[in-house]
C-alpha cells in the first residue's frame, strides 16, 4: 500500500476550496465603489498605502484586504457583505469620502471606527444600507445629530456611535430598533430626555450612554429590558431616584451610573441583582444608610459608593460573601478603625476609603495583601509608623496617605516596591531624611513628600528615574545646595518652603522638560543666572521670598512658555527691562489662541481602567492673588497668567511694552520705588483681572483708558503722587475702595468722595451796575435826616436831665455846655464832645 504525500493532499485540499472563490468575483459597480473611495483618500493623502490590495488588476474585489464577500443562494456570483475599515487613517478625513460605500446596498457589517473622520454622519446614505446588522462609527469626530434614518434600519443589531461630537437628544424613534442588542452613546454632547421609548428595545443586552448631558429622570421603561446586561449612564447629569423596579432586569451583571445628580436612597430591588458583578454609584446625591445585603452578591467584584450623602452603619457586623476585586466607600462617613471585614478580602486589588473619620494604624493585615495595588487612604486620621511590610516587593502601584498623622522616619525598604509609580505622603508628621533606595524604583512618576519634618541636606540620587514626571519636597526642613539630581525628563519640581541656600545651581539647565518650578520661602542668594533662563519649557516660575539679588536678565524673554513668574519679595534693583516681554509668547497671546497640550504629568496622574477613573489631587500653587494668597490648582494651570515683581527695589519707568502681555490676569509691581507715569499701554491688557501699583512713586493721571478693562476687578494705585480725576466708566465705576487710592493727594473722583475742581459749583458774583457812580448818601436823605436827628439829640438830654438827681448849679452848667454844643453845630468833633458830656454825669 503506498501512502499519500502529506504536502500534496493539502494542496489538494487548499485548490478544492479557493475554486469557489476564484470562480467568482463581486459585481463590477461594488469594486468601483470601493476603488473610488480609495482614490478619494489618495487625492487628500497622496501616501496612503494602507489599502494596496485594492487594485483594478485583481479580478475580484473579495480578494481585498479588509473585504469579506459571500455567494447569494441561486446565483454563482458574490457580493460584498463586510467592510472592516477600523483604524484605517489617522489624518482627519470628510465625512463626504464615504459616498461611494453607500452604492454597496449588500453591506451588513461596516466598521469605520477610529478614523478621524468629520461632518456630520451621511444620513441618505447609510439610509440606503437598509441590509445592515452591524454599524461601528466609533472613535471619531463626526457631529451634528443622530440623523433619523438610522431607525430605519430594521436589521440593526450593533449600532456603535460612540466617543464623537454628536449633539441633541435622542429621537423617541430609537424604540424602533427592536432587534437591537448593543447600543453605544458614550462619550458625545446629546442632551435632554432620555425617551420612554427606550424601552421598547427588549432585546437589548448592552446600553452605554456614559458621558454625555442627559437629564431629568431615569425612564421607568427600562424595567423593561430584561436581557440587559450592561447598563452604562454615568457621567450625565440624571436627577431624582433610581427606579424602584430597577431589579427587574435581573441579567444584569455590570450597573453604572455614577457621576449624576441621581437622590434618594439605593433601591431595595436591587437585592434581585443576583449576577451584578460591578456596582457602580460614585458621585451622586444618594442618601440613607449603606444596606448590609451588598455584601451578600456572590458574584460582586467593584462596589463604587463614594461622594454621595451615604452613611455608614459602624456598629453593622458585616460578613461578605463577595469577593471584591474593587471597593471604594470614599466620604461614606466611616468610623474608627480600618474595618476588620475587609481584611477577608484577600482579592482586592483597589481600594479607596480617604476622607472618612478612620483612625489607629496602618493594619499589618493589610500591608500583606498580595494583590493589593492601589491603596487611597487619604484625608483620615490614621496614625503610627508605617510597617515595612508594605513596600516588599508586590504589586503596589499607588500609595496615597496624604493628610493623616502618621509619624516616624519613612522605611528604609521604600525603594523595594518596583512598581510603585504614584507616591503621596504629604501633610503628614514624617521626619527623618529622604531613604536613599527610593532612588531605586524605576517606575516611580509621581512623588509627594510635601508638608512633613523631613530634613537632611543630601538628597537622593534620582537622576537614573527616566520616568519621575513630578517631585513634591516642599515644606520641610531640607537645607543646603538647591538639589538637582533628578532626571532630565522631570516636569514639576516644587523644593519651596525648605531652608536651601546659596546661588541657584547653573546645573539647573539639565533639567530640559521642566515645566513647572518652585523655589519660593528660602533663602537663596545671588543673582538669576542665564543657565536658569535655558530652560525653554517652564511655564511656572516661583522665586518668591528669597535673597536674590542685581537686575532682571533680559534673556528671561527665553522663556516663551512662561505663564507665571513671581520674582516677589527679593532685592532685585534697576528697571523692568523693555525687552524682557518681547518673547513670551504665551503671555503675549490671549488664552483662546494657545493651544494647550496634555504634559506627561497629567496623563500619569489621571489613571484609567476597565472600571475606575481615579484623579489624584496635587498641591496647589500659592501665590497673592487679588491682595490674598490663594491656591492655583494643577489641574487648571492653563487659566493663570501672573507676573508678580512686587517687593523689590525695582525703579525708573514701568515699561509701555508690558501692555502686550494680553494674556495676563494679575500684574504686581507694588513695593518698589518705581517712576513716571502709568503707560495708558496697560488698558491693552483686556484679560486683566487685578492690578497693583501701590507704594511707588508714579505720578500723573491714571489713563482714562483703564475703562476699557472689562474684566478688572482690583485696582490698587495708593501710596504714590498720581493727580486728577480718576476715570469713570466701565469696571473702573466698581473700583470704589479709597483705600486703594489713599495717599495720592492730587487725586478726585466719586470713588473717594473728593469733588474734582471743575465739579465744584461756580462763586456767586456781585450784582452788576451802571458805569455812573450814585452818590452814597442821597439829598433828600439830608434834608430828612437833619431835623430827625436834631430832636433825637434834644429827646436823649431832656431825658438825662429829667432822671438827673444833682443840684440846680450844676444843672445850670450842664445847660450852659448843652447850648454852647447847639450852637457850635455837628461839626466833625460834636461825637466826641457829646461823649464827654455823658461821660461827666
Amino acid at each position: 500500500m503506498v501512502m499519500a504525500n502529506p504536502s500534496l493532499l493539502l494542496e489538494s485540499i487548499f485548490i478544492i476550496f479557493l475554486l469557489p472563490c476564484l470562480s467568482s468575483s463581486c459585481p463590477e459597480y461594488q469594486k468601483q465603489a470601493l476603488l473610488q473611495f480609495k482614490s478619494s483618500i489618495v487625492a487628500i493623502h497622496s501616501s496612503f498605502d494602507t489599502l494596496d490590495s485594492w487594485n483594478s488588476s485583481t479580478s475580484s474585489c473579495c480578494l481585498w484586504d479588509m473585504v469579506t464577500c459571500s455567494s447569494p443562494s441561486n446565483s454563482n456570483s458574490s457580493v460584498v457583505i463586510e467592510l472592516h475599515l477600523s483604524y484605517l487613517f489617522a489624518q482627519f478625513m470628510p465625512s463626504n469620502l464615504l459616498a461611494p460605500l453607500f452604492f454597496i446596498r449588500s453591506l451588513r457589517v461596516l466598521h469605520l471606527s477610529w478614523n478621524s473622520i468629520y461632518g456630520q454622519i451621511p444620513a441618505l446614505g447609510l439610509g440606503n444600507l437598509s441590509n445592515l446588522v452591524h454599524l461601528d462609527l466609533s472613535g471619531n469626530m463626526f457631529n451634528g445629530s443622530i440623523p433619523l434614518q438610522l431607525f430605519q434600519l430594521k436589521y440593526l443589531q450593533y449600532l456603535d456611535l460612540g466617543s464623537n461630537k454628536l449633539q441633541g437628544g435622542l429621537s423617541p424613534k430609537v424604540g424602533s430598533l427592536q432587534d437591537l442588542r448593543m447600543l453605544n452613546l458614550s462619550s458625545n454632547r446629546l442632551s435632554g430626555e432620555l425617551p420612554e421609548e427606550i424601552g421598547n428595545l427588549t432585546k437589548l443586552q448592552q446600553l452605554s450612554l456614559w458621558r454625555n448631558k442627559f437629564l431629568n429622570g431615569i425612564p421607568s421603561s427600562i424595567s423593561y429590558l430584561r436581557e440587559l446586561e450592561e447598563l452604562d449612564l454615568g457621567n450625565n447629569s440624571l436627577s431624582m431616584e433610581i427606579p424602584s423596579d430597577i431589579g427587574n432586569l435581573s441579567n444584569l451583571s455590570s450597573l453604572i451610573l455614577g457621576k449624576n445628580k441621581l437622590t434618594g436612597g439605593i433601591p431595595a430591588s436591587m437585592q434581585k441583582l443576583n449576577k451584578l458583578n460591578l456596582l457602580d454609584l460614585e458621585g451622586n446625591l444618594l442618601t440613607g444608610e449603606i444596606p448590609f445585603w451588598l455584601f451578600d452578591f456572590k458574584d460582586l467584584q467593584h462596589l463604587y459608593l463614594e461622594g454621595n450623602n451615604l452613611s455608614w452603619n459602624n456598629n453593622m457586623k458585616i460578613v461578605p460573601k463577595c469577593r471584591l476585586f474593587g471597593l471604594s466607600l470614599r466620604s461614606c462617613g466611616l468610623q474608627g478603625d480600618i474595618p476588620e471585614w475587609i481584611s477577608t478580602q484577600t482579592t482586592l486589588s483597589f481600594l479607596d476609603l480617604s476622607m472618612n473619620q478612620l483612625h489607629g494604624p496602618f493594619p499589618q493585615w493589610l500591608a500583606e495583601f498580595h494583590f493589593l495595588s492601589f491603596i487611597i487612604l487619604s484625608h483620615n486620621k490614621l496614625s503610627g509608623y508605617l510597617p515595612t511590610a508594605l513596600f516588599r516587593p508586590s504589586h503596589l502601584y499607588i500609595l496615597a496617605l496624604s493628610h493623616n498623622n502618621f509619624s516616624g522616619e519613612l522605611p528604609k525598604n521604600i525603594g523595594d516596591a518596583k512598581f510603585l509609580s504614584i507616591l503621596m505622603l504629604d501633610r503628614n508628621n514624617f521626619f527623618g531624611p529622604i531613604p536613599q533606595s527610593i532612588s531605586q524604583n524605576s517606575n516611580l512618576q509621581i512623588l509627594d513628600l510635601s508638608h512633613n519634618r523631613l530634613s537632611n541636606n543630601i538628597f537622593p540620587n534620582f537622576d537614573h528615574q527616566g520616568n519621575l514626571l513630578y517631585a513634591d519636597f516642599s515644606s520641610n526642613r531640607f537645607s543646603g545646595e538647591v538639589p538637582t539630581t533628578f532626571p532630565p525628563d522631570i516636569e514639576t519640581l516644587a523644593l519651596g518652603g525648605n531652608k536651601f541656600s546659596g546661588a541657584l545651581p547653573l546645573n539647573l539647565k539639565k533639567l530640559r522638560n521642566l515645566e513647572h518650578l518652585e523655589l519660593q520661602d528660602n533663602n537663596i542668594s545671588g543673582e538669576l543666572p542665564n543657565s536658569l533662563l535655558q530652560i525653554s519649557h517652564l511655564r511656572v516660575l516661583n522665586l518668591r521670598n528669597n535673597s536674590l539679588q542685581g537686575s532682571i536678565p533680559k534673556t528671561l524673554s527665553n522663556l516663551q512658555n512662561l505663564q507665571i513668574l513671581d520674582l516677589s519679595s527679593n532685592n532685585l534693583i534697576g528697571e523692568i527691562p523693555i525687552e524682557f516681554v518681547n518673547n513670551l509668547k504665551r503671555m503675549i497671546e490671549a488664552p483662546p489662541n494657545w493651544t494647550s497640550q496634555t504634559s506627561g504629568f497629567a496623563a500619569a496622574i489621571a489613571f484609567s481602567s476597565k472600571n475606575f477613573i481615579t484623579d489624584f489631587p496635587v498641591n496647589e500653587l500659592i501665590v497673592n492673588w487679588k491682595k490674598s494668597k490663594q491656591g492655583l490648582s494643577s489641574h487648571n494651570i492653563d487659566m493663570y497668567f501672573l507676573l508678580d515683581l512686587s517687593n523689590n527695589q525695582l525703579s525708573r519707568e514701568i515699561p509701555a511694552s508690558l501692555g502686550a502681555l494680553k494674556a495676563l490676569k494679575m500684574l504686581n509691581l507694588s513695593f518698589n520705588k518705581l517712576s513716571g507715569k502709568i503707560p495708558a499701554r496697560l488698558s491693552d491688557l483686556q484679560n486683566l483681572e487685578g492690578l497693583d501699583l501701590s507704594h511707588n512713586k508714579l505720578s500723573g493721571p491714571i489713563p482714562t483708558a483703564f475703562t476699557k478693562l472689562q474684566q478688572l476687578t482690583t485696582l490698587d494705585v495708593s501710596n504714590n503722587k498720581l493727580t486728577g480725576r480718576i476715570p469713570v466708566g466701565g469696571q473702573m465705576n466698581t473700583m470704589a475702595d479709597p483705600n486703594f487710592y489713599a495717599n495720592n493727594s492730587g487725586l478726585c473722583g466719586f470713588q473717594i468722595r473728593v469733588p474734582c475742581p471743575e465739579d465744584l459749583p461756580p462763586a456767586p458774583k456781585l450784582q452788576e451796575h451802571d458805569n455812573k457812580e450814585e452818590p452814597w448818601i442821597l439829598p433828600e436823605a439830608v434834608g430828612i435826616g437833619y431835623p430827625i436827628g436834631f430832636l433825637l439829640t434834644i429827646g436823649i438830654i431832656f431825658l438825662a436831665g429829667y432822671f438827673n438827681l444833682s443840684s440846680p448849679s450844676n444843672s445850670r452848667c450842664r445847660r450852659r455846655q448843652v447850648n454852647r454844643l447847639i450852637g457850635n453845630g455837628f461839626d466833625q468833633n460834636s461825637p466826641s464832645l457829646l461823649h464827654k458830656l455823658f461821660l461827666s454825669r
